[in-house]
């Protein structure tokens, strides 16, 4: 098996390929690269390998751009420090991802999921379908500021000003760091796919919150937790039980 590494660190670089090595006995590393610019060379003057592992930020850019340069007709397997939420766009036929620091189990499940791929035959465009949608999903732009109802008024809010979203009585209200609650024309679904998920987390179907509103955290029952948060009267507000393990890695980034 024929590989071929873009990853922009030295160090992660000679680590995977130590891996690899370890993982699938015999595979051949061609050649570890850095740069954007240096993979599309590359992959324009030597024949395809039979995998490419591509870190997305590499020292010129985002690797996503080399589809742009060159037709990449080798399966690719990603590897990443981006969050959980938006490596949901690399859970498509054909794309894997390994999140650093990468360790022999992930990699041994991303091979197999290789070798069944290659049994299935995937055409290209699909796989070209999927990174085109994980690229979009990555690169996507969040929200920066909302308008908020202010009496009779309209108010202009940064993101990082508000501290909490919750819903009450079919109604969505933004917290802001003022203490000051506004009304708000988005339902929570809707508020998750505009929010950034380094900042926000949906901790209940109430509530969305930052990090910085959290004040105080404290076991609760059925190994849930209950917060405390900054300019809230609310002291029933508990992480839903399913989500207190994403929550507190969230938090633990």
């Amino acid at each position: 098996m024929t590989i071929l590494i873009i990853e922009d660190e030295p160090q992660a670089a000679e680590r995977l390929e130590t891996l690899i090595q370890a993982v699938r006995a015999g595979s051949a590393v061609e050649a570890k690269l850095d740069s954007v610019r240096r993979s599309v060379a590359w992959l324009k003057a030597n024949p395809a390998p039979d995998v490419i592992f591509m870190d997305i930020q590499l020292a010129d850019g985002l690797s996503f751009e080399i589809f742009d340069q060159v037709t990449v007709t080798s399966p690719v397997i990603f590897t990443t420090a981006y969050n959980e939420y938006a490596l949901k766009a690399f859970k498509v036929n054909s794309i894997d991802y390994l999140l650093k620091p990468v360790d022999n189990d992930e990699l041994s499940a991303a091979f197999k999921k290789f070798d069944s791929l290659v049994k299935q035959a995937v055409p290209h465009n699909k796989v070209m379908e999927s990174i085109e949608y994980a690229m979009q999903m990555l690169t996507k732009k969040y929200k920066e500021r909302f308008i908020l109802k202010v009496g009779e008024h309209l108010k202009s809010v940064e993101v990082k000003d508000i501290l909490f979203f919750y819903s009450l009585e079919k109604a969505t209200f933004a917290n802001t760091t003022d203490g000051r609650k506004h009304i708000l024309d988005f339902t929570l679904d809707q508020l998750e796919g505009l929010l950034n998920p380094d900042r926000f987390f949906r901790i209940n179907r109430k509530y969305i919150v930052a990090a910085d509103s959290i004040q105080d955290m404290i076991n609760y029952t059925n190994s849930r937790l209950k917060v405390v948060m900054k300019t809230s009267d609310d002291t029933d507000v508990v992480v839903a039980r399913e989500r207190v393990h994403a929550f507190k890695e969230w938090l633990d980034r």
